[in-house]
């Protein structure tokens, strides 16, 4: 029966793709919706049998791949992470395929969005239930599909073209990085399967790797790395991440779909997953770490001025992420699973709170023409400040439970990796409140600035999209209270096996000692949270003449186009990176290669010297008698020349017939 849960999406999506003219638009979204409902409840039914029963399933399927010692198969592990993993993404993607039923019923391509939906659901299931790193391949790359397909769904829009392409393209480099991990995996292993390489894992000292002419004595270190990379590019963390505030391009759903349950957390997943690999490298985890700790404080920076609406909402998305990466650092892998389940929720609430306001202004994401919205959408106002709040880590709320607890566990940290990912945390979540409640004012609070066409028909969301909130708003408040105690709660049996003990880093005492902390560090992320939250309502609400001076002088023009254009990180990868390869591209590959040498040489070399050959062997017809004598007798010197001095071999005979036929154009030349 678990099968079913994996299975019913990819059901969902070949009935729409076959059958969706038939069934119509409106045939095509229930179909969805409702499977997705059923998928969602034997999710919730796996829930309560594995991670709250104790019982771990492993199905195997069929056999797949057999060649020499490399044997996968199509196998399924259901163990606490994975059925952790199938609540998030099926409650997600239920919720979104009910909110889109309303939000794109009026696109004349509604069926084929569902589609796209549904078999990103499929894939997403495929990656988080895989029992060997093959098949979660296939997951890992169908997301990346549905993500191209889904950001570039408007197709007509020449943004929403280069975006989903930019998807692709930087998250072939985290690819590279996981079929590395991947092959020298099997080969330390001689398998694939997670069943044989975790328990094993405290064994990978013993097979020294080479890689590049580099002589890795611990192959963990190289592994994780390529893991790593993997997880950065999916995952959006500091190098790889450009693609993802342009993803916001898509249809508000997909936003939701892609940023709160699927292909940004599969990074964090595969960290989890692999976590007793990691633990065999100390500099590994010193690396994601640091790297976590500066994607968070580099999206909170530049999420403080963006304008769009969901551009915002985005570099939140990436500054979370940072939070779940550098846990996994600190080798607390249940917190990082807690803060993931935990942003799953506010974060959906945020992107569909922006949906309905997006939907009311009649597609206006620019949050400087709205404002006043708080009389015309009191509901959604209530959604999106229940959601900043729980971003923004306010007491008792959900993302409090988990993000508090990381600052906590960085602060206690004796590494300076983890002293270093504490101070940009706790800095981190300053400016998150600070730009999350900038998004509420000018949306919500300040003087109308938008047409006057727009505000007259905004209007609330129907029951479709409004049900969906409310249930994300529900998730908001209580998940985190909730399930604290089970995901990371102290003698909590609730992740078995799936994880590796926490205390070969010192994880566990850390998470001991946190409870005991003096209130004075457990209030700092509050207290920064808080000073953010009324130093936004300030300056926008009583110096915003103050911020237009500021803005005005060079040290402000400065500063704003720094944090603005995202720290040039797009303006230095298009000047010397995409430029320089698009020049090699041009002057090497194309110009040298296939229009020179391939050409040269192949089908279309070949072609224009068969024609010159008989062009030249045209030329023996002149008509006159004597050309023809003086060509026999060229012809038969040159052979018995050639067979004088023994000479048989055809290559040399054919240039001597050359050089004859060159002779003969020369003499007619004369």
């Amino acid at each position: 029966m678990i099968l079913v849960i994996v299975f019913l999406p990819l059901l969902t999506f070949l009935s729409i793709g076959f059958f969706g003219r038939r069934l119509g638009t409106e045939g095509a979204t229930k179909l969805a919706t409702g499977i997705l409902l059923v998928t969602f409840l034997l999710s919730c039914y796996a829930f309560y049998d594995v991670a709250l029963n104790g019982n771990v399933y492993f199905v195997e399927l069929a056999p797949w791949i057999q060649a020499g010692s490399l044997l996968v198969k199509w196998g399924f592990l259901f163990d606490t992470v994975t059925v952790v993993m199938l609540v998030v993404v099926t409650s997600v993607s239920f919720l979104v395929h009910m909110y889109s039923m309303e939000y794109m019923k009026e696109d004349p391509h509604c069926a084929r969005f569902f589609s796209y939906l549904s078999l990103f659901t499929f894939f997403m299931l495929i990656l988080v239930t895989a029992e060997n790193l093959v098949q979660l391949f296939v997951g890992w790359e169908g997301v990346g599909l549905c993500s191209y397909l889904l950001i570039n769904f408007w197709h007509t829009r020449y943004q929403a073209n280069k975006a989903a392409i930019k998807a692709i393209i930087i998250n072939r480099v985290g690819d590279l990085g996981i079929s590395l991990a991947i092959i020298i995996l099997f080969y330390v292993f001689k398998s694939t399967s997670f069943l044989v390489i975790l328990p094993l894992a405290h064994l990978i000292e013993m097979n020294p790797v080479s890689f590049l002419g580099f002589e890795f004595l611990n192959p963990a270190t190289l592994i994780g790395l390529f893991l790593f990379l993997g997880a950065v590019g999916k995952s959006a963390q500091l190098g790889l991440h450009t693609w993802l505030p342009d993803a916001m391009e898509g249809p508000t759903p997909v936003s939701a779909l892609i940023h709160a349950a699927t292909m940004v957390t599969a990074g964090v997943f595969v960290l989890v997953r692999c976590s007793a690999i990691l633990e065999m490298s100390s500099f590994v985890l010193s690396v994601i770490t640091v790297v976590g700790a500066l994607t968070a404080f580099f999206a909170a920076t530049s999420g403080m001025f963006q304008n769009d609406l969901k551009r915002v909402i985005a570099y939140s998305t990436c500054s979370q992420l940072g939070y779940m990466v550098f846990t996994v650092g600190l080798s607390n892998y249940s917190l990082s699973m807690f803060h993931l389940a935990n942003h799953a929720f506010f974060k959906a609430l945020l992107f569909l709170s922006a949906g309905s306001v997006i939907h009311a202004l009649a597609d206006e994401q620019d949050m400087r023409r709205m404002g006043g919205l708080v009389k015309i959408l009191p509901v959604t106002y209530i959604m999106m400040l229940i959601g900043s709040l729980a971003l923004a880590g306010f007491p008792f709320l959900t993302g409090f439970y988990s993000k508090d607890v990381i600052l906590e566990l960085g602060a206690l940290s004796s590494s300076v990796p983890g002293k270093f990912a504490y101070y940009l945390g706790v800095v981190s979540a300053f400016f998150t409140a600070y730009y999350s409640f900038r998004l509420i004012y000018l949306t919500f609070l300040s003087k109308p600035n938008g047409y006057k066409v727009s505000y007259m028909h905004a209007h609330e969301p129907g029951i479709f999209m409004m049900a969906p909130l409310l249930v994300l708003c529900f998730g908001s408040l209580f998940w985190g209270y909730m399930m604290k105690d089970s995901f990371i709660g102290l003698g909590s049996t609730f992740w078995g096996v799936s994880l590796v003990p926490l205390s070969l880093n010192g994880a566990a005492p850390l998470t001991l000692e946190s409870e005991f902390i003096p209130a004075s560090i457990k209030l700092i992320p509050v207290v920064f949270s808080f000073f953010g939250i009324l130093l936004s309502l300030f300056l926008y609400n009583r110096m915003e003449s103050f911020l237009f001076r500021l803005k005005g002088s060079k040290l402000g023009r400065t500063l704003f186009s720094f944090f603005s254009k995202k720290w040039y990180f797009d303006l230095v990868y298009n000047r010397y990176v995409v430029d320089f390869l698009f020049k090699l591209s041009y002057h090497g590959t194309f110009k040298a290669i296939d229009k020179g040498l391939l050409e040269y040489f192949g089908p279309s070399g070949l072609q224009r010297f068969f024609y010159k050959l008989s062009y030249y062997f045209h030329l023996l017809q002149t008509g006159y008698v004597y050309s023809y004598v003086f060509i026999v007798v060229t012809g038969m010197v040159a052979l018995l020349t050639l067979a004088m001095y023994g000479i048989d071999n055809l290559f040399i005979q054919l240039v001597g017939l050359c050089s004859v036929v060159a002779l003969i154009k020369f003499t007619n030349k004369i």
